[in-house]
């Protein structure tokens, strides 16, 4: 069995681009890819493709590529994609709609079962099928849908209490799109996305990009 915790981050974070790969590879009806075509999905070179996935004990044929089925099935296994992971979105704003509304989750194994908000006028009206509940209503759904996830995609100042909520009623693991930090028990997995850390990093990209086509010395 490979050991996870010894793969390096940035290797970690390219697997989904190659799956991705993969997918359409598949949709293509390729039964080879070469490690050039996946390294152009990530940005990188082939001879890092063969390094990362080297990672999880595969290896292609030199000169040929690797199998498109068996690569897809070992990435599959290996980032749980196989498994079901059921989620719930607290904070039905512009955001938390767009998440329930977004169709490639269930291809990763992500199956959102409720959605609720503090917002009265929001309770009972409906997004992505789903009905929106009051906060009230959390750990009785949690424990009837048996859901493992919470997406929190609620304004800063009050993400914590929503994670305290999740957390109390058997939430395992939080997915924070707050821009906050949070605070929870070393049981509970915590993945944040800072949309705001992210776009001042473009931001930054951005500026040194138009600098180096001024002068290619910067």
């Amino acid at each position: 069995m490979v050991n996870q915790s010894a793969i390096p981050a940035p290797s970690l974070r390219r697997l989904p681009l190659y799956y991705r790969r993969l997918q359409q590879a598949i949709q293509d009806g390729e039964d080879i890819i070469s490690s050039q075509a996946l390294g152009e999905a990530a940005g990188v070179p082939a001879a890092q493709v063969r390094k990362d996935i080297g990672h999880l004990g595969e290896y292609g044929r030199p000169g040929v590529g690797y199998d498109v089925p068996s690569l897809t099935t070992r990435l599959e296994e290996f980032l749980g994609l196989v498994s079901e992971k059921r989620a719930l979105i607290v904070g039905v704003g512009n955001l938390g709609r767009a998440l329930a509304s977004y169709p490639g989750f269930t291809r990763y194994g992500l199956h959102l079962r409720a959605v609720f908000d503090a917002d009265p006028a929001k309770v009972g009206t409906t997004v992505a099928g789903l009905q929106i509940q009051s906060l009230s209503e959390i750990g009785t759904t949690i424990q009837q849908e048996r859901i493992q996830m919470g997406i929190v995609t609620v304004p800063a100042p009050y993400a914590q209490e929503v994670a305290d909520i999740l957390v109390e009623n058997g939430i395992s693991v939080i997915w924070n799109f707050a821009p906050t930090s949070l605070v929870v028990p070393d049981s509970v997995l915590l993945q944040s996305v800072d949309l705001a850390t992210e776009l001042a990093t473009l931001s930054h990209r951005i500026v040194r990009h138009r600098m180096r086509q001024i002068d290619p010395r910067a």
